[in-house]
C-alpha cells in the first residue's frame, strides 16, 4: 500500500500555508511543553513544519517523500515507524509526537517506544486534535484523503496511554478554540482539556 503522505505530500505541506494561524497556534502550545533537553526527536516528522521550529534536531518517519523535505528543512532524518524506532534505550531528552498516534498502526506500542528511547527525567510531549472536541469532530466528518485514514483519539485515551506506559507528572494545555479557518491571529492557550481542539498532552520518564 502506498503511503498516503508520499501520494499527496505537497498538498499536506500546504495545509500549513493555507491555515497559518491554527499552524502558529499548535507551535506555541508546543512550544511552552517543550525544554531545553536534548537531543529531541519527532516521531512522525511529516514536512519538518514542526521540528524545524521547534529545534528539533532528530526525526523519523515512514513516508519517504516528507522525510526530503524535513531533511531541506534541516533535520536528521531516519526511515521508520513509531512502534519500531532503530534508537537505542534512554537516548533522547524528549520526543514529540505531534499528530502522529492517529495515523500509526499500533498507539500503545508507539507510545511504549517513545518511553525507550527517552532518558530518564525526559519528557514525552503529545500533540492530538481532540476526538471529543468541536475540531475533532469535523475531521472526523472531513472527506480528506488523510483523515479519512486516521483513527482520532481523546485526551482521556492519551492520559491512560502515558500513564499506563510510566509516565508521570502528567500535564495537559489546549488551544484552537474558534474555527480554524477564521483564526485572524495566534489562538490562546489554557490549561487542561475539553474545550480547545488542540491539545498537547506531556509526561516525564
Amino acid at each position: 500500500m502506498v503511503n498516503i503522505f508520499d501520494r499527496y505530500t505537497k498538498e499536506y505541506d500546504n495545509w500549513f500555508i493555507e491555515n497559518h494561524y491554527a499552524y502558529l497556534s499548535e507551535l506555541v502550545a508546543l512550544k511552552e511543553a517543550i525544554e531545553d533537553a536534548e537531543p529531541g526527536i519527532e516521531i512522525g516528522v511529516g514536512t519538518g513544519r514542526f521540528s524545524s521550529m521547534l529545534g528539533i534536531q532528530y526525526g523519523v518517519d515512514l513516508s519517504f517523500n516528507v522525510l526530503k523535505f524535513a531533511r531541506d528543512r534541516g533535520c536528521n532524518v531516519f526511515l521508520a515507524s513509531a512502534e519500531r524506532l532503530p534508537f537505542s534505550p534512554d537516548n533522547f531528552g524528549y520526543a514529540l509526537l505531534m499528530n502522529t498516534l492517529c495515523f500509526v498502526d499500533d498507539p500503545k506500542k508507539a507510545i511504549k517506544e517513545a518511553y525507550r528511547i527517552i532518558k530518564k527525567g525526559g519528557k514525552l510531549i503529545v500533540g492530538i486534535i481532540d476526538k471529543k472536541s468541536r475540531l475533532g469532530g469535523i475531521y472526523q466528518k472531513k472527506k480528506s484523503e488523510f483523515y479519512k485514514e486516521a483513527n482520532f483519539f481523546s485526551s482521556e485515551q492519551v492520559i491512560n496511554f502515558l500513564k499506563s506506559n510510566g509516565f508521570k507528572k502528567i500535564s495537559v494545555i489546549q488551544t484552537l478554540f474558534d474555527d480554524i479557518k477564521e483564526l485572524k491571529r495566534i489562538d490562546r492557550i489554557k490549561k487542561g482539556f475539553g474545550e480547545g481542539g488542540f491539545v498537547v498532552v506531556s509526561g516525564v520518564k
